[in-house]
């Protein structure tokens, strides 16, 4: 990607094959967030080394978080502490997180999300589905904070969505559970931008 001596096109190939791998926010999102930040990369050299440092920099901060929990496990287990507690971080359970930029990343896949995919994960007439998008759109609208209220609101729609992706849905209804799936990352997203400081 930052050899000037190949076509453009191909190291903006790279770029998205490197996309493929390390997708935080969803693979339309993390594609798009970089530009963002760093300017039309189709088209632009400059932008595109620029939106290969945005990226770079997020992948090398979760490496790094990576490290310091396998330290912190190591450090539990000579303690004799074999499981980890179900309140201890694991950054490897973390969806929906751009490290460096967690509430801009967060807000910029909420933004994507609905445009781009909103109406085919709402369905009709569906509660849950009705009282997350009320938080997505109040958080967009915020830049992230939630009032109380919406707060509890998503924790709602969560308790429901958690319902609907248990293994049994999975065996009697794949779409509803794969939409359910979709929707919980949304709220992750929600949860993200809401809580980053």
């Amino acid at each position: 990607m930052r050899d000037p001596a190949l076509p453009h096109r191909h190291r903006v190939s790279a770029l998205r094959s490197c996309v493929q791998l390390y997708r935080p926010i969803g693979f339309h999102a993390t594609l798009s967030f970089p530009e963002e930040q760093a300017g039309p990369f189709q088209r632009d050299e400059a932008a595109l080394l620029r939106a290969l440092d945005v990226l770079a920099a997020s992948r090398l901060a979760r490496r790094a978080e990576f490290r310091r929990n396998a330290a912190a496990r190591g450090a539990a287990k000579r303690r004799g502490q074999r499981s980890p507690r179900p309140d201890d971080p694991n950054p490897h359970h973390v969806w929906g997180y751009w490290y460096g930029a967690p509430r801009q990343a967060a807000l910029h896949a909420l933004t994507v999300w609905q445009r781009e995919r909103r109406p085919a994960l709402l369905p009709p007439l569906d509660p849950v589905g009705t009282w997350l998008d009320s938080c997505v759109r109040a958080c967009v609208a915020a830049g992230g904070p939630l009032t109380s209220a919406q707060r509890q609101l998503l924790a709602t729609a969560v308790d429901a969505l958690d319902e609907r992706v248990r293994p049994e849905v999975w065996r009697d209804d794949p779409v509803a559970y794969d939409r359910a799936r979709d929707l919980l990352r949304v709220a992750q997203f929600v949860a993200v931008a809401a809580n980053a400081a």
